[in-house]
């Protein structure tokens, strides 16, 4: 049987790592992508035998994407999926904030994003998916995270986008975009914000999140585990929200 390949940025931790792991125990080979190359070793110690890649780096970094094109075409050649789930998050006050720190993660994300497609659609052929995980701030607003905001949202309507581009090419592109998820990014300055009064009042035992808890990345990674499998053939330049029914509500 032929593996299938797939590349998974920000694959160090939270959503990437255990869309990683998701993706090896189905019999994937995967590329891990990310800056911590200690902590990507790691990650693919842990996976089931394949013939996996490793390469880190920034991926906003055009360097980066020049090295993951040639590690690609030297050691597998095609490809069958991007999961591009690689995100920053620093909060910044839009207007005295300097412009060049403010537009740091819509620079970060949104030129990863792009670096990362560009790389991988060249070696998917028809059947071919590219995935990018967003987030419910693609639409949402909080203080302090209007760049963050805006990239997620660019990339929601880059998927879009791309979907109509590479239709003709039979590659399918679609977009998840989670709500509180328990990674890393929960922990702003060494407090996880999932085990705050202010999320326990609001979203446990308050009435703003239906399922009254936080995702697992591996919840984010079964959707992304989907819509790269035979049953999403025909879904295409959609944006999936996985949040608990936190967007239903108010």
């Amino acid at each position: 049987m032929i593996r299938k390949r797939v590349i998974i940025t920000g694959a160090s931790s939270g959503i990437g790592r255990a869309t990683a792991q998701r993706f090896a125990e189905g019999d994937w080979d995967v590329c891990v992508l990310a800056r911590r190359e200690a902590k990507l070793k790691q990650v693919l110690g842990e996976l089931p035998e394949g013939d996996h890649l490793l390469l880190a780096g920034d991926y906003a970094d055009p360097d980066t994407a020049t090295r993951l094109g040639a590690l690609l075409g030297e050691r597998w050649g095609h490809l069958d999926a991007l999961i591009n789930c690689a995100g920053v998050f620093l909060a910044a006050d839009p207007i005295s904030t300097p412009l060049s720190e403010w537009r740091r993660p819509l620079d970060i994300m949104l030129d990863g994003a792009v670096n990362m497609t560009r790389v991988a659609v060249p070696l998917l052929g028809a059947g071919g998916r590219v995935i990018h995980i967003t987030s419910i701030h693609g639409d949402r607003v909080e203080r302090g995270g209007s760049a963050y905001a805006m990239a997620k949202a660019a990339i929601n309507q880059y998927s879009r986008s791309l979907a109509l581009e590479l239709a003709d090419r039979g590659i399918l592109v679609n977009a998840i975009a989670p709500g509180f998820i328990d990674t890393p990014m929960s922990v702003v300055d060494g407090v996880n914000e999932l085990e705050t009064e202010w999320f326990k009042s609001n979203y446990v035992t308050g009435h703003h999140l239906p399922l009254r808890r936080a995702g697992q990345p591996e919840e984010i990674a079964g959707v992304a585990w989907f819509l790269a499998g035979p049953d999403a053939t025909y879904i295409t330049g959609q944006v999936i929200t996985v949040d608990g029914g936190l967007t239903i509500t108010f």
